[in-house]
């Protein structure tokens, strides 16, 4: 793994997630959905629903890193499916033709399920040249969520290795921790789980490698984050679902980048479901960090995102919504 090389700004877009909300205020860094249609189409636009974005459960970022004068573009997930995911993208006047690698957080469907249809448009734009693709070997395994009766509900796979390489992705498989797009972007291996009360994602099981039954897979261990330091702000981190645990996330981002401020935290902090009884904690642990940016989104819930407000306030709490565009 390279040294992770400081970037002069982060532009991070949104292109899926649970949430739209073009009216509510934001901080100076932040473009809503609406900011941008209007910056983008001039005097020539007209508001209707046909230019909207379709908010969906799942997260998409687009990750546009400059320093110098070189950038680099990263896809951080997919959302869910093509549909949602290509209409976001047209409507958001992306290009995607500079994405030079995808990165997959964990193997759940609603952050995997347009990865193919993400490649095709990629190599639509970019002249038909592979992308690298940066998994952890156990996001391929099938999952479901164990029911109180016993019975399994099974989740949709993600792509496959093989499927990915079809489509034009070459597949870098690893456990460990990472530097891409020329040392500017930091993913993490699997995340030590330290914190004492973060459960992972209870009820999950896994295919047992014979493929014959179910095991226990609540920790998800192969869930990773990616970070990238920021010239004179620090680390941002982005956390896809949290099911690590986003206060284990960032113990293992302070401690992976010793003497590096952290400041912020984006993504889904999966604080919704049986994982609200953890609210309190978490919300009190995430002081410990002492964090410029809560960027909270996706499978946050609105009882945590209420915590958070009233813990941090706007100061510091910026809630995501599909559109937006975070300028670090």
């Amino acid at each position: 793994m390279g040294a992770l090389s400081v970037v002069d700004s982060l532009d991070i877009q949104i292109l899926v997630d649970n949430v739209t909300d073009s009216l509510s205020s934001v901080p100076s860094f932040i473009e809503t959905e609406f900011a941008g249609l209007g910056r983008r189409r001039g005097a020539a636009w007209v508001l209707g629903g046909a230019c909207l974005c379709c908010a969906a459960h799942g997260l998409s970022c687009l990750l546009t890193l400059r320093s110098g004068d070189r950038t680099h573009t990263i896809l951080f997930d997919s959302g869910p499916e093509d549909r949602t995911f290509e209409q976001n993208v047209s409507r958001l006047g992306v290009d995607l033709g500079p994405v030079e690698a995808m990165v997959l957080s964990h193997g759940h469907w609603d952050h995997a399920g347009a990865m193919l249809r993400a490649l095709q448009l990629v190599r639509d734009r970019n002249g038909g040249r592979d992308v690298p693709c940066y998994m952890h070997p156990d996001m391929f395994r099938s999952r479901a969520a164990k029911l109180t009766d016993g019975s399994f509900r099974p989740m949709e796979d993600v792509p496959s290795a093989a499927d990915l390489e079809a489509n034009g992705g070459s597949v870098v498989s690893s456990r460990m921790p990472q530097t891409i797009a020329g040392d500017t972007v930091f993913v993490s291996g699997e995340i030590p789980r330290v914190s004492g009360f973060e459960p992972g994602l209870p009820g999950q099981h896994r295919r047992t490698e014979d493929g014959m039954g179910w095991e226990p897979d609540e920790l998800l261990l192969d869930e990773r984050f990616i970070a990238v330091n920021v010239r004179d702000k620090g680390l941002v981190v982005l956390t896809a679902c949290s099911h690590a645990g986003v206060v284990n996330v960032l113990t293992h981002a302070r401690e992976s980048f010793p003497g590096v401020k952290l400041h912020a935290v984006l993504g889904g902090l999966h604080l919704s479901g049986i994982n609200e009884r953890i609210i309190p904690q978490t919300v009190k642990a995430l002081h410990t960090f002492d964090l410029d940016v809560i960027a909270a989104g996706h499978c946050t819930g609105w009882r945590a995102m209420t915590a958070l407000a009233n813990e941090f306030g706007d100061a510091r709490l910026t809630p995501l919504a599909v559109g937006k565009r975070l300028r670090f």
